[in-house]
């Protein structure tokens, strides 16, 4: 099968020829029909993630991954109702089952969670094992290149605007900031009009392309940062929604100066979700976020559940895309593209897709 391994950090993966992974008898063994592709690919790539899990090489990178199910283990209950041919969307984050969080559900915050496209298997390679209970049937009238951002992008930001949604955060009189409109934040200005309880919502980004995107979508306001100072930011805020502070932030970005302006403008009891890894520290003052009491929210991929929630939510054609589809040969070329800011939505790899 053809696959794409990652040999050597600091260096493009090598597209190549492998076996197909035997499956273990709780498995089934997914044919890929669609991965996109996400910054952490980039990330990974580079070694951003070595220093909290030097992964071992190879890598089969690839981990928003759909397709169908090719076979099935021998112990899979038949209560499940798999057959062959199902369409399937696979659900990261593959816990342990043991620990206090998997015994809820959060199976993605395991301690000894697995991923897929962090391993040896992966949704660049035209098969991949899963363990049965990740997998999750989708009608089979969606789209393999739809479904496929959203057990990532999709996900992601639809657990950070749960997180404000339950937190309190959102309501007819709120107005919640979504930083950044590339491929989270498209799905994350979607979410907030859905979960939002009627809370107005402002897409802040810099490129006008993307923030075109947003407007398509649905948010109230718009408001390029490219070249502005937070003061100015604030007050062109104030001039579109009557306040010049957000009651909640979905950061999609995490780049260190987009954090540095999501706390100057976020407002007394505010709540701050960030689900971006674009820089990897926070330098904030202090002070100020215990006077005004406000909660900072780490929120990581998502769990079964949530997955679930939103593919309920594709079935009913609630969610829009903004994509760009290319060929498993031209993976090398989308990281480069991907990693020089150049790509507009979500990128995805298709194995039916030409060149």
């Amino acid at each position: 099968m053809r696959a794409a391994r990652l040999h050597e950090y600091g260096k493009p993966p090598i597209l190549e020829d492998i076996p197909i992974p035997d499956i273990q008898p709780d498995e089934i063994l997914v044919q890929v029909k669609a991965c996109g592709m996400c910054r952490s690919d980039v990330q990974l790539v580079d070694g951003y993630f070595r220093k909290y899990a030097d992964i071992p090489t190879p890598i089969t990178m690839g981990h928003e991954i759909t397709g169908l199910v090719h076979k099935i283990g021998g112990v899979v209950p038949k209560s499940m109702g798999f057959i062959e041919g199902d369409h399937v969307v696979v659900a990261p984050g593959w816990g342990d089952g043991t620990c206090r969080h998997c015994l809820i559900g959060n199976t993605h915050i395991c301690r000894n969670v697995r991923w897929p496209g962090f391993g040896p298997y992966g949704g660049f390679a035209e098969f991949l094992p899963v363990p049965a209970r990740y997998v999750i049937k989708v009608p089979s009238h969606l789209k393999f290149e739809q479904l496929a951002p959203l057990t990532d992008a999709g996900l992601t930001t639809y657990r950070g605007i749960k997180k404000l949604r339950d937190a309190g955060a959102l309501g007819p009189d709120r107005v919640i900031g979504v930083f950044g409109v590339g491929g989270l934040g498209g799905y994350a200005v979607q979410y907030a009009k859905l979960l939002g309880s009627g809370a107005r919502v402002v897409a802040f980004a810099r490129s006008p392309a993307k923030l075109a995107v947003a407007k398509d979508y649905g948010v109230d306001h718009t408001i390029s940062v490219k070249g502005k100072s937070p003061a100015d930011i604030a007050k062109e805020l104030g001039q579109v929604t009557g306040q010049n502070e957000l009651d909640a932030i979905l950061d999609a970005v995490g780049a260190p100066e987009m954090i540095q302006l999501g706390f100057s403008l976020l407002a007394t009891s505010g709540h701050y979700v960030d689900v971006g890894l674009v820089g990897d520290h926070i330098d904030i003052p202090l002070f100020p976020r215990i006077s005004r009491e406000q909660t900072f929210h780490g929120s990581y991929w998502g769990n079964n559940t949530d997955l679930s929630e939103v593919m309920a939510l594709a079935a009913q054609d609630k969610i829009r895309h903004t994509l760009d589809v290319f060929s498993f040969g031209q993976i090398n070329q989308y990281l480069e593209l991907l990693r020089a800011g150049e790509i507009v939505g979500r990128a995805v790899m298709s194995f039916d897709a030409a060149g």
